[in-house]
């Protein structure tokens, strides 16, 4: 059969496959329906699982559960099946009950087996795995979580982690992985603020790159090599932007503001080439992103020309229901918008009698089928399987200390109690102090007994005499711990006390149909993560009343900051001598906190958002149109601490300095920004040189100005060096409302700094035409 012949290429062989197919084949090929933990079972070498018809290969120790085999005869195959390593508190897999690294291959070539028997032609399945910072699965590497991520403004050293994450998931034996890139944080009261990286598009865009040239290796269309996953990338678009940052809400955006701020990341994913996106949870202009066909259609496939496929979220397609009130209505609804593939819902089942009612075209169906065969064609699916092994052990782990440590950032040192000295008493205290639990992020699987690194561990093993104490938990008020903290600190010579917040789905936590937390219980102590969202950003109260007792001691105080999103964090700024955050880092956090604290790395990371000085004054994302407004009568305008900053005193960055003053946008050229960064301080440092656009005339309210280039930067010690950027249309462009850039005429200033309170402008005009003789570098000539 044609579509069997790996030498034609891939629309050849998906179009023989589509021929030959019947309805109820293309609606199974759709449909991703099953939590993958309840696919399947553990038997006894070579017999049939309990429960279960379809017997095991002949030395299998899984075989599929009825639930599967029931779903695969249904369609007549299955499209994908996710999680069938996943591991956490919602899916309920343990190390007594789930799959590890040395057993989740051989599972995963038994189901497919199974799926490809119940199937006429042959169809494999995809299997879809989370991995939206490493995989969520026993054994899976973790890695910091992407707003850590963004704080290294580091794509390079992300995409090399990306990479080895992805061959260690392959060779686990799945396909696809899902991935968080393209939600821009907006509000950080939303409790999937970690999952972003951050709050500029720029940025965004930077790190979805990364991932998609990490993780898949290659653009649309390319075969994925057998050491590589297809990346479904989430969320398109705008749900970092959800009124008041609740979880699954409505946002309230404009096409201008949607194409400039959540749109960039998905254009990146897009050039990229990446597989597939999911679809938000929440609306655009009224309606859900996954039934909305001017986003998926006519912007991010018609627009931004995304070839790959798009999938919804868990369970988003139910909700249509509340709109069209009928499963086969809503079904029609979505496959016209542009939905390929479903998660979990009870709508997507109807497909077919959609079309056979004429809801919906055969040439609709077909053109998401054709979608997801192709992805299948594309990882080799249908091919003799190519073997590759795992990659070396420890190389992803490498990489994802290395992240963690570059993601450290110094907030101030005002008292200059760094580094510590060896011979000091040191108080290691607060819920952060002697444990990682709480350090790893929402999406992770359980960790093996005794792994990770804690602070309180870390300085001892480097040498320190080290007592500690947890003085308060994480979530709720005082428990009587906090006397015993108090002395700890009166007795040390330094106090470094751990605060933070927790997206740790331990005991006490229930959850939603599609596995979001419900938080709140009376052991919970999540304070982030999916379905956490926090309305006043303060840290609990038991740990604000232990920050303010031991601030009356008056032992010098260190304050280490390990949060899932921007606090309010003025008090705990105020009280400390130095002070550090970092965002979930994961396993490593005490190895890369104990560095920075004694000296032994610097504190590189930078901030990828703004910090708001309280809840109330939200929003304080910098790149805001640029309004001259003076602030509340009763607060200031702007964050507590501004988008970028971080890092040791003494670095600065002179006045750019332009090698042309005007261009041609109408044969545009690239000239070259060039600034002089100084280091004044004691020690070597490393500066994020940051350009950004600022418009002085507009064709619409500008912003006040717009991340374009950064670069990070090694800076001895009472030296400079000279820095180049590029400047060019990538830098230059606006956006038109569906997110295609263009260049228009006009006055701007490039701008650069080390954050954007201390920017530096030059001007420069953009011109439409310019004479030849005029013209130097093609299309720039000085004014």
């Amino acid at each position: 059969m044609t579509y069997r012949d790996a030498g034609l290429p891939v629309a050849a062989r998906v179009a023989d496959l589509l021929g030959r197919m019947t309805l109820e084949e293309k609606v199974g090929q759709v449909n991703q329906r099953l939590y993958g933990w309840r696919a399947w079972r553990r038997t006894a070498s070579g017999s049939t699982a309990p429960g279960s018809t379809a017997p095991g290969s002949a030395a299998s120790r899984f075989a599929a559960t009825e639930e599967l085999v029931a779903e695969a005869r249904r369609f007549g195959g299955i499209g994908a099946v996710y999680g069938l390593q996943r591991a956490d508190a919602w899916s309920g897999q343990t190390w007594d009950t789930g799959v590890t690294a040395s057993d989740s291959a051989e599972l995963c070539a038994e189901i497919q087996r199974t799926i490809v028997a119940t199937s006429r032609l042959g169809i494999p399945a995809l299997f879809v795995e989370e991995v939206p910072h490493g995989h969520q699965a026993l054994d899976g590497t973790v890695l910091p979580v992407a707003l850590a991520v963004a704080s290294t403004w580091d794509p390079d050293l992300y995409e090399q982690a990306c990479r080895e994450v992805a061959a260690e998931v392959r060779a686990r034996g799945a396909h696809v992985a899902l991935v968080s890139t393209l939600d821009v944080l907006r509000d950080p009261r939303w409790g999937r603020a970690e999952e972003t990286f951050g709050e500029d598009p720029h940025l965004a865009a930077a790190f979805t790159t990364a991932t998609v040239r990490g993780m898949q290796g290659c653009g649309a269309g390319a075969p994925i090599a057998p050491d590589r996953l297809a990346v479904v990338l989430k969320h398109a678009a705008g749900q970092g932007a959800t009124v008041g940052g609740r979880n699954w809400a409505a946002t309230e955006l404009g096409r201008r503001e949607l194409a400039e701020i959540h749109l960039p990341p998905v254009r990146a994913a897009a050039a990229a080439g990446a597989a597939g996106m999911m679809a938000a949870y929440s609306e655009v202009d009224g309606l859900p992103a996954a039934a909305n066909r001017w986003l998926l259609t006519t912007v991010i496939r018609e627009s931004l020309g995304f070839r790959g496929l798009i999938m919804a979220d868990g369970t988003a397609l139910d909700r249509l229901l509340r709109m069209t009130g009928d499963p086969v209505a809503a079904a029609a609804l979505a496959l016209r918008s542009g939905t390929d593939l479903s998660l979990w819902d009870e709508v997507f089942p109807h497909v077919g009698a959609a079309v056979t009612a004429g809801l919906a075209t055969t040439a609709d169906l077909d053109a998401a089928v054709g979608r997801v065969l192709a992805l299948k064609f594309r990882l080799g699916l249908f091919d003799p399987p190519v073997h590759v092994a795992a990659p070396p052990a420890g190389e992803a782990a490498r990489l994802s200390v290395e992240i963690a440590a570059r993601s450290v950032t110094l907030l101030h040192d005002d008292a200059g109690l760094l580094p510590l000295r060896g011979d000091t008493t040191v108080a290691v205290l607060g819920p952060h102090a002697d444990t990682v639990a709480h350090a790893l992020g929402d999406y992770t699987a359980p960790q093996r007994p005794g792994s990770g690194v804690t602070v309180a561990a870390a300085l001892r093993d480097a040498g320190l005499t080290v007592t500690t104490a947890p003085g308060a938990d994480i979530a709720t008020g005082a428990d009587g711990a906090i006397p015993a903290a108090v002395d700890l600190a009166r007795d040390a010579g330094a106090v470094v006390l751990c605060l933070g917040g927790s997206s740790a789905r331990e005991d006490g936590v229930s959850f939603d149909v599609n596995g979001a937390a419900r938080a709140g219980g009376p052991a919970s102590q999540m304070t982030a993560g999916e379905g956490v969202d926090l309305a006043g950003l303060r840290l609990g109260d038991g740990q604000r009343e232990l920050l303010r007792r031991v601030a009356t001691t008056g032992t010098p105080l260190v304050v280490v900051l390990v949060q899932g999103r921007p606090h309010v964090i003025g008090a705990e700024l105020a009280a400390a001598g130095a002070c550090l955050t970092v965002f979930y880092p994961g396993p490593a956090l005490g190895t890369v906190v104990a560095d920075v604290l004694l000296g032994r790395r610097e504190a590189t990371g930078r901030l990828p958002v703004s910090m708001p000085r309280d809840a109330a004054s939200l929003p304080v994302h910098y790149n805001h149109r640029d309004h001259d407004w003076p602030g509340y009568l009763d607060a200031p305008p702007g964050p507590l601490l501004p988008f970028g900053a971080g890092g040791p005193a003494g670095l600065a960055v002179s006045a750019p300095v332009l090698s042309g003053t005007v261009i041609d946008i109408g044969a545009p050229g690239e000239i070259t920004c060039r600034v002089t960064v100084n280091n004044d301080g004691p020690r070597d440092a490393t500066a994020v040189v940051q350009l950004h656009l600022r418009r002085v005339t507009a064709a619409t309210w500008p912003r006040s100005r717009e991340l374009r280039g950064f670069r990070r930067v090694p800076v001895p010690a009472g030296e400079s060096v000279t820095v180049e950027l590029p400047v060019g249309a990538e830098q230059l462009h606006a956006v038109d409302e569906v997110g295609r850039p263009y260049l228009e005429p006009g006055v701007v200033e490039i701008q650069t700094g080390t954050s954007v309170a201390d920017l530096r402008s030059a001007r420069l005009v953009l011109v439409r035409g310019i004479g030849a003789g005029d013209r130097a570098d093609g299309a720039i000539r000085d004014a």
